[in-house]
């Protein structure tokens, strides 16, 4: 029986909160992210990871873009541990955040309780490097190329240092 197409880290379970280190408070650098599963013929993956709960969970009006990363080797199957942007697999590019940089930006909402969503896809094709695309470019180029998606989902609720 083939495992599933699954993305998972070891710093949180799906569904619960992403330790402080890994947040706009903390270090803001990506947790570790592992995942395995993945259907024959993929050339490469996409991650992105997402706050749909912005800027208000209570009253959402847009879905933030915290990372972006395409063209990751399908012989990766890892993010590491606060991983630097200088040390991307070979090939692997990211595309622009909300924030309007490159690379990843940790969760630190301005209110309540935010879900962030780890998805990753498994693509049958390698893009070609998009410069300083967003990720509504990427999620266009991907179009009909994906074999399978999963996502992991964490929260993050800003710890108020008044309380």
């Amino acid at each position: 029986m083939p495992i599933p197409f699954q993305i998972s880290s070891p710093r949180f379970q799906n569904g619960e909160s992403i330790p402080i280190a890994y947040t706009g408070e903390g270090d803001d650098l990506p947790p570790p992210l592992h995942w395995q599963g993945e259907p024959p013929g993929t050339r490469s993956f996409a991650l992105v990871m997402l706050d749909p709960d912005a800027p208000d969970p209570r009253n959402p009006r847009a879905t933030w873009v915290h990372w972006v990363l395409y063209n990751l080797p399908p012989n990766i199957h890892d993010i590491p541990d606060s991983m630097l942007p200088e040390s991307l697999p070979a090939g692997a590019r990211q595309a622009l955040n909300d924030w309007k940089r490159m690379g990843y930006g940790g969760p630190n909402p301005p209110i309540g309780r935010h879900r962030y969503f780890y998805r990753l896809y498994a693509l049958d094709t390698v893009l070609p490097d998009m410069g300083h695309a967003t990720w509504q470019q990427v999620e266009k180029a991907i179009a009909g190329h994906v074999l399978a998606q999963t996502e992991l989902m964490g929260t993050y609720e800003k710890f108020n240092h008044y309380q």
